[in-house]
């Protein structure tokens, strides 16, 4: 049956229903599906969901010309054709097409092809494994109902702020036109990246962080060597600032920004980027005993803990515990593998922290990547996360930029990398790099995080030469001494 027919009554009744068609719940009906049972996705927006149009696809077609015209300016002979102001309305254009100009059908033509039906309209709860659709069309779950709506940006309660209809996430990457002055509020990866994209376009970008530094979950030297680079493009950061007040006399007009130092700030758009929030408010949670608005606690299996029976699981952004499509898709995984096996009487695996049934990775080796100019990638714990939970640790740093592939990929390359051992176990317990084109090595690094590769074992681990993962041999000398 095609995916945008599923309307007779004798098809009402499936084995899992998912509320939300992004990436992760996609992928929950896809595991579903792939172990023989019967699945359906409700979504009301597009089919593909935030990261697809609004999140890490957009995104990433905005910052992937700012890197690369950034690396071509280190490379010699390269460096005139490169030293020109990119072309705004192309890159543009590119971020339609890599957003399908934001038409879902090829989307909905893969659910078709997977034989997983669809159902367009909001779905709220109505009681145990039941969904009502649009008000009044009715699902029935016979094993499982998957609530995968992710998560929406949040406005801090600023006075004025709401009034002056600001940029969320969705709005910068979907924005039309290159604002003259753009202020971003926020220090974290949207604002971060954000204010690296605009910039490159040729918009004025202030950024204002609380904090003291920029990207503040991972090592600092992460954000202060992006900070600088940021510097270095035009980008005007004022830290330990915050908002008080936000004012906009006309739709369109300028806004004014103040600031708790009594500063003004003046542009045409100002994006906040301060925070997220489930998208659970309107789906019915009242309905099982659970409280619209909130995250989702869940056991290892994303089964949702207190609803009776045990048949609704939270999975992706909307149980808090990584907020990334990626980890989204690894938990739709682990979430389709459950219920599937519970579907068939299979006993769940879930004395085993790494098993098929059990969400780890999303906890302990989660990993990340930051676009901007140079990238931020990390993966575990970082030093100060690690002390804090106990560990006996060594940190070992190094600078990329002292390694020959580093030297050959451009002139004047700005880089640092930093391992994090438990000394008990000889494991890494996180790994973090920082530099252009250092978001490609970061998945060695997940391997040898995720797995518990020992120490000893990575010193066999040769890399090629002449390349920038040269740095883990680097890393594990300075471990050896």
């Amino acid at each position: 049956m095609a995916a945008t027919e599923a309307t007779d009554a004798a098809d009402e009744a499936y084995d899992v229903i998912v509320l939300g068609a992004g990436p992760t719940g996609e992928n929950v009906a896809d595991r579903a599906h792939a172990a023989g049972l019967s699945a359906v996705v409700v979504e009301s927006e597009l089919v593909g969901g935030e990261c697809s149009y609004w999140a890490c696809m957009p995104s990433k077609a905005l910052l992937r010309p700012v890197t690369a015209r950034s690396e071509a300016r280190r490379v010699p002979g390269f460096q005139e054709a490169a030293d020109r102001p990119l072309d705004a309305p192309a890159v543009l254009a590119h971020r339609d097409a890599v957003v399908s100009n934001w038409k879902d059908d090829g989307q909905v033509r893969w659910l078709d092809s997977a034989g997983i039906d669809l159902v367009r309209g909001p779905g709220r709860l109505a009681g145990p494994r039941r969904v009502v659709v649009n008000g009044g069309r009715v699902l029935t779950a016979r094993h499982a109902v998957a609530v995968c709506t992710g998560s929406r940006a949040v406005l801090p309660p600023v006075p004025g702020l709401a009034e002056a209809r600001p940029w969320t996430s969705r709005d910068a990457t979907s924005a039309k036109t290159v604002p003259g002055r753009l202020v971003v509020v926020g220090g974290g990866v949207v604002g971060v990246e954000m204010a690296t994209a605009w910039r490159a376009l040729g918009s004025s970008v202030t950024l204002l962080v609380r904090g003291d530094g920029l990207l503040p979950r991972m090592e600092p030297f992460a954000g202060h060597l992006v900070a600088e680079s940021l510097a270095e493009a035009g980008v005007f950061l004022r830290t330990g600032v915050e908002v008080r007040e936000v004012r906009r006399e006309a739709p369109g007009g300028p806004v004014t920004v103040l600031l708790d130092s009594g500063d003004e700030i003046v542009a045409d758009e100002l994006l906040i980027a301060t925070g997220r929030a489930p998208r659970t408010e309107d789906i019915g949670l009242e309905t099982v005993g659970l409280t619209p608005g909130s995250w989702l606690d869940v056991d290892e299996t994303l089964r949702v803990t207190g609803v009776t029976g045990g048949w609704l699981y939270g999975v992706g952004d909307v149980n808090h515990r990584a907020l990334l499509t990626h980890q989204g898709k690894y938990q739709a995984r682990i979430a389709g593998a459950a219920i599937s096996a519970r579907a068939r009487g299979v006993p769940i695996l879930e004395s085993d922290p790494w098993g098929a049934h059990s969400a780890t990775a999303d906890i302990r080796a989660v990993p990340q990547v930051v676009f901007s100019d140079p990238e931020a990638a990390s993966v575990g714990l970082s030093a100060a996360e690690a002390e804090r939970a106990g560990y006996r640790t060594r940190v070992v740093d190094q600078d990329l930029a002292a390694v020959s592939g580093a030297y050959l990929y451009g002139e004047g390359y700005r880089g640092r990398a930093r391992m994090v051992v438990d000394l008990d176990r000889e494991v890494l317990l996180g790994a973090t790099f920082v530099g252009p084109g250092v978001a490609e090595l970061l998945h060695s690094a997940t391997i040898a995080v995720a797995a518990e590769v020992p120490v000893e074992r990575l010193w066999h681990a040769v890399p090629s030469y002449p390349t920038i993962s040269e740095v883990w041999l680097r890393l594990l000398e300075a471990y050896r001494g």
